[in-house]
């Protein structure tokens, strides 16, 4: 005991601090895990603008809010990488965790396509600052934290195994490889092959990657991703694919692989503070409330099932599933939707993609930190990040999802009261595009079978509680036109 004691006071700061050597990492492996988890979420610096922001209100596609006023996409940029550097950091340091945050993708469309054409943007930026404050408060006295606890051990797995896939399909999506079909629900490519330059670099990324990850060779995702942006580099320069503006089908979605013209920029943070609580007054209280409720329900439940998947990933959480500092991790995350209001850059949540980081051997928040000063250097070299296309940067998801997908050894699918709420939980969260979705299908199956097969009792009851919310949230449309 002693001789441990004295190891641990002669290990330099930094490693006493994050608990580098104690997880079984060192200074190397966390910086390498941060760098790539910052390209693999990377793209939320462009994509965030693109959904939330607009280049003029006369653009087709514009999003403008009641007033018809639009957010600027250099604006929303600028304030997308700025909050989420300092949450990360904030994560990092104060929970430990290599878990990054970034606006939240499905909040920011709900609060672009549902909440601003209700009101302004402000107003709709100050429901997701209240949607923020309740979160916390749900935090503070330590509610978020007991209900993380009492999600059953089945289910904990099947969120794991169900964020895996999403985010290969996410990877699979944004490189083109799948796409809506002609008379199916998705399709191979284009007219089911592979036609464009921009997916065949994801392909052949993906292979280069594999190999790498196959052969444990140390920042295999990473290197990976340095590969498929050289070679679609190389690929632009002699066919010209293109822009997904000039060429939707054929273009590079996200990125552009080609040298910029310009690598430096000053941020525009005009948009900070720029929210109001003017949503009571600009839209009926029984409506301001349902689109508050809605985004608690997402914003509380994205996180846990994220955290979960994460924690069991890289090792953290104990036999039961359960997380070291929790409640710091789930405070910092709470505070990511006040900020995100604040900035008006949407809610910030903890990022599925920093599984691509585990995987590369990140464990500590030291990650973190340099997946945090990474994002707010972009800020000021945003055209050099934009050479890396998300097709490069794709196949990081796909792996990640595999190695994740390993977790559902640990569900007991001979009883089918757990099977069938951890299927539920793992297929509907891809099939939706959500989260929540998944998880809301296997907490609400799960109390279901559990009182239908006898076991009521074992339900832990706060399970019964948030089964109920789920079916409030499921029904929430419905709800919304009877009180209207």
């Amino acid at each position: 005991m002693a001789q441990a004691s004295t190891e641990k006071a002669t290990r330099p700061a930094l490693d006493r601090f994050f608990k580098i050597s104690e997880r079984g990492s060192s200074v190397g492996r966390e910086v390498r895990g941060g760098l790539v988890t910052f390209v693999a979420m990377a793209y939320i610096i462009v994509l965030n603008p693109l959904i939330l922001g607009s280049f003029s209100p006369d653009d087709p596609g514009a999003k403008t809010d009641a007033t018809g006023a639009i957010l600027g996409v250099p604006q929303v940029a600028a304030v997308t990488a700025l909050v989420a550097g300092v949450l990360t950091i904030l994560m990092g340091v104060v929970a430990n965790f290599p878990f990054a945050l970034a606006a939240g993708l499905g909040i920011n469309a709900l609060v672009a396509f549902t909440i601003a054409p209700q009101m302004s943007w402000a107003a709709a930026m100050g429901l997701v600052l209240v949607n923020g404050i309740v979160v916390l408060l749900l935090v503070v006295t330590g509610v978020r934290t007991m209900v993380f606890n009492a999600v059953p051990q089945a289910l904990k797995a099947g969120i794991a195994v169900g964020i895996g896939l999403f985010i290969a399909l996410i990877g699979l999506v944004d490189a083109g490889f799948v796409r809506p079909g002609d008379g199916t629900v998705v399709q191979l490519g284009i007219g089911g092959s592979i036609a464009s330059w921009p997916t065949a670099v994801f392909v052949a990324t993906l292979i280069v990657m594999a190999v790498l990850v196959a052969r444990n060779v140390k920042g295999g995702i990473l290197l990976g991703v340095l590969f498929g942006t050289v070679l679609a580099i190389v690929i632009e320069a002699i066919v010209g694919a293109g822009t997904s503006a000039d060429a939707p089908d054929t273009g590079w979605a996200y990125g552009y692989p080609a040298l910029p013209d310009d690598i430096f920029g000053l941020p525009d943070l005009s948009l900070l503070g720029q929210v109001n609580f003017d949503a009571w007054v600009q839209v009926p209280a029984i409506t301001a409330a349902l689109l508050v409720f809605s985004l608690v329900l997402t914003d509380f439940f994205d996180t846990i099932g994220t955290m979960t998947g994460l924690g069991r990933e890289a090792g953290l959480a104990d036999k039961d599933g359960k997380l070291p500092n929790v409640g710091k991790g789930l405070f910092v995350d709470s505070l990511g939707a006040v900020a995100g209001g604040a900035a008006s850059a949407s809610s910030n949540t903890v990022y599925v993609e920093s599984a691509a980081g585990i995987a590369d051997g990140a464990r500590t928040g030291l990650a973190n930190v340099v997946t945090g000063l990474l994002f707010i250097a972009a800020m000021f070299f945003t055209p050099l990040y934009e050479v890396v296309p998300i097709e490069a940067a794709a196949p990081a998801l796909v792996i990640v999802g595999a190695l994740m997908i390993r977790q559902v050894t640990e569900i007991d699918f001979r009883d089918f009261a757990l099977a069938l709420p951890a299927f539920l939980t793992i297929v509907v969260m891809p099939f939706t595009y959500s989260i929540s979705n998944g998880i809301g299908a296997g907490f609400v199956s799960y109390v279901v079978l559990q009182a239908a097969t006898g076991r009521a009792r074992k339900v832990h009851p706060l399970m019964w509680v948030v089964a109920a919310a789920f079916v409030v949230y499921f029904a929430i449309g419905p709800i919304q036109d009877a009180l209207s």
